[in-house]
């Protein structure tokens, strides 16, 4: 379980530096112990916490420092060999991501499958210790909750991502960042990604000119959305040359990421996609789930609980609230049938105006672009019962007093970060309310992140 350098001067690099200084590039032997929230797990030395990414509890191991100073609370590091491994420690399936073998050719790994270094049942099991610890450290809850493989449990965790963002390195070359850098690395192959995003073998293209990639491919097998930011340089001849290159059955378009603006090239600026019976188009970068299983498996949990409990029938008054594209609004909308409603919010502009396209048959539906915040606060109104799917950060003190304000029997919360999420339950428990069921869902497997759908009710 070493790497392959045993030569003399790499087991005593860490003795050319004085460890203290902690410069990045020392090298140290520590023991991995608990996964941390972020993907990266902790280690100790001479007092001081080290965030050491691609171990695994329990192992010994070489690191290399990646962050570090005297002033610094903390370190990050990699691990460059395994002293004493792990039994869940597996080959990495992607070569590029791999830190024992990238740091041995002298380079930092790419970020994006940062726990492919471990069997798929151990990550699952380290993410429900995150979950539990967030839950215990945030919302003073006890509470252990298994991680549900989603879809095909024979893929080995790949093939599963229906979005991929790519940086372009200085030569022009498709590329990704090393964690928490600005260095590009080139590569060459995205094994978490659909064959239909590896096929369009974007590595071979010159894509000079171009500061970011973008590719959208449909699960349900619709035409694929490349999108191009360019380089505020670069000139409409150029960008119709890469155009060229691409494959004719696939949508190109321009977009500016700081703006939001999606500028047609080729075929369409949106993307068909499908879930829970319905058709949706999702324009340029417009938020859609990435794991090809996972709008089913979300819709599916949700309903299923706001249901059983009987908080979703016909008639019912409820709200989506950070309804995106429409994912969850029109499952929402076909349970409350035509005597009922179903209040949807999104900010962006783009978004919202794909959420109208996607619901414009359905009366029951009111579509609302603007703050949740905002929004709620415009219309003080009852509904029966909420769901959410905030953004990382959340939906945040303010929205959860107002959420519990318009008094639903029950609040369904779809979540992509623990922390926030307990963060969020914690204010939920301090306005009386509590968590009634929970689960967690693998819907990005190799990486560190998880979604949670809970469902939370009054105390009383």
């Amino acid at each position: 379980m070493t790497s392959h350098s045993n030569s003399p001067q790499h087991h005593h690099s860490s003795n050319h530096h004085s460890t203290d200084q902690g410069t990045p590039g020392t090298e140290l032997v520590v023991d991995i112990g608990p996964i941390a929230h972020g993907g990266h797990f902790v280690a100790r030395h001479e007092g001081r916490v080290i965030f050491v990414r691609h171990g695994i509890p329990g192992e010994k191991v070489r690191i290399r420092l990646t962050d570090s100073g005297d002033a610094s609370r903390f370190w990050r590091a990699d691990v460059v060999e395994v002293l004493e491994g792990s039994p869940d420690r597996v080959p990495h399936f992607w070569k590029q991501a791999d830190s024992l073998g990238s740091w041995s050719r002298g380079t930092a790994p790419v970020g994006g499958a940062e726990l492919g270094h471990i069997s798929l049942q151990r990550q699952r099991a380290l993410k429900a210790e995150v979950l539990a610890e967030q839950l215990k450290r945030l919302a003073g809850l006890d509470l252990a909750t298994e991680v549900e493989a989603v879809g095909d449990n024979h893929d080995g965790g790949l093939g599963w991502r229906t979005r991929a963002s790519f940086a372009v390195t200085p030569k022009g070359r498709l590329g990704m960042h090393a964690h928490r850098s600005d260095v590009v690395l080139p590569i060459k192959e995205m094994p978490l990604a659909l064959s239909g995003v590896n096929d369009l073998k974007l590595w071979d293209l010159d894509l000079s000119g171009i500061t970011r990639v973008e590719v959208a491919v449909p699960s349900n097998g619709s035409r694929p959305l490349i999108l191009l930011a360019p380089e505020e340089s670069t000139s409409p001849k150029r960008l119709h040359s890469i155009v060229s290159q691409l494959p004719q059955d696939v949508s190109v378009a321009s977009f500016d990421p700081g703006k939001g603006e999606v500028l047609q090239l080729r075929g369409r600026t949106w993307v068909q996609e499908t879930a829970a019976g319905h058709d949706y188009r999702v324009t340029g970068e417009g938020f859609w789930q990435i794991h090809k299983d996972a709008p089913d498996t979300l819709v599916g949990a949700v309903t299923g609980y706001l249901s059983q409990g009987g908080y979703l029938q016909p008639g019912a008054a409820v709200a989506d609230l950070y309804a995106g594209a429409g994912l969850f609004t029109a499952p929402l909308a076909d349970a409350v049938g035509v005597t009922g409603s179903v209040l949807s919010v999104e900010g962006a502009p783009g978004t919202s105006r794909d959420a109208r396209k996607n619901l414009h048959g359905q009366s029951q539906v009111e579509i609302v672009q603007g703050r949740v915040e905002r929004v709620l606060h415009q219309r003080a109104r009852s509904f029966d019962s909420l769901l959410l799917d905030p953004p990382r950060a959340g939906a945040g003190k303010a929205v959860v007093k107002q959420l519990m304000a318009t008094g639903p029997r029950a609040i369904a919360y779809v979540s992509c970060d623990p922390a926030s999420f307990a963060r969020d339950l914690g204010y939920f428990h301090q306005g009386g309310w509590r968590l009634e069921s929970l689960r967690a869902f693998d819907l990005y497997p190799n990486t560190h992140h998880l979604e949670t759908v809970g469902l939370i009710v009054p105390a009383a």
